[in-house]
């Protein structure tokens, strides 16, 4: 395993599939009952925007920091960055929609927690994430093949109640993490796709833990690279259950050299039934503040309703 997510995170995909996580954990706390959340790709936990790899690509000026209206990643003059309120302007002080605002609120509330006022230095991933939406008696678990990223996350979540960190492939831990006892969960796969056929591994691996939870909210990020191939897992995918199914894809603009990776893709499953309608608030917003040049959209698809 070489890839290593420091060098993207709070770039535009970890915007998209972050903010869509923070909605639905969001949902999943209207009812009383504990829930469990299974991280299968879990990182780090947290990543500086000041180190080696993230000064390398910059990729989170581009995502996190235009999302803030921060461009340089310091500018939180006259805003409110408190860590504890949203109140419908972004940091520059620019007014932002208000049901943007409130859809936004989780998400922004967390990375507002994990930095000083007046600078974007660091940057969530999707286990610190979903901890600190998540309510004491909720579960998390976090799983980290790669060895220093396992031993990161396992310093991130040192003594935190209701969370457990494992090493293992993540295959084999969606095979032994479900059913989770509370009958009540959220699956987030984000594999790095860097081995060959991870993409045509997916369906199988969904199918197996459909059988054992198909109840189970699913999140499973893809990047879109080539249209045919993200295509053909959605449809394999849309054909493993009844259950219904959400095809979200942000694209900041036509390919061109040097840009990297344009489109970003999630896909899923059992989602919240007032989701659709949040994203059909959310994502033009997110095509607008977050777009690189011509060609940039988004698609919402519904394939079960």
């Amino acid at each position: 395993m070489n890839y290593r997510h420091a060098y993207h995170a709070g770039n535009f995909a970890d915007v998209v599939k972050h903010a869509i996580l923070a909605r639905i954990l969001t949902y999943m706390k209207l009812k009383p009952q504990p829930f469990r959340v299974i991280d299968t790709h879990a990182g780090t936990g947290r990543y500086d925007l000041g180190g080696v790899e993230a000064s390398k690509t910059g990729e989170w000026r581009d995502g996190i920091a235009r999302l803030t209206g921060t461009e340089t990643g310091t500018d939180f003059t006259g805003t409110d960055f408190t860590g504890t309120h949203f109140t419908g302007q972004d940091f520059t002080g620019q007014g932002l929609p208000a049901d943007v605002a409130v859809l936004l609120q989780p998400y922004l509330d967390v990375v507002t927690s994990l930095n000083v006022p007046g600078a974007l230095t660091v940057y969530p991933g999707s286990p610190v994430i979903a901890r600190r939406l998540m309510r004491p008696g909720d579960h998390l678990v976090a799983n980290e093949l790669h060895p220093d990223d396992f031993a990161a996350l396992k310093a991130e979540f040192r003594r935190v109640p209701d969370t457990k960190v494992l090493n293992l492939d993540a295959w084999v831990a969606l095979k032994s993490l479900l059913p989770p006892p509370e009958r009540r969960g959220v699956v987030l796969i984000d594999p790095p796709y860097e081995a060959a056929g991870e993409f045509a591994h997916l369906p199988d691996a969904l199918s197996e833990a459909l059988k054992r939870f198909a109840t189970g909210v699913y999140i499973i990020w893809y990047p879109v690279k080539d249209h045919d191939v993200a295509d053909q897992f959605v449809r394999a995918a849309s054909h493993l259950s009844s259950a219904k199914i959400l095809d979200v894809r942000l694209t900041i603009s036509r390919p061109f050299a040097g840009l990297g990776l344009t489109e970003t893709g999630l896909l899923i499953l059992n989602p919240p039934y007032s989701l659709h309608g949040e994203l059909q608030t959310l994502m033009p917003f997110l095509v607008e503040r977050l777009a690189e040049g011509q060609g940039a959209s988004y698609r919402l698809d519904l394939i079960r309703d």
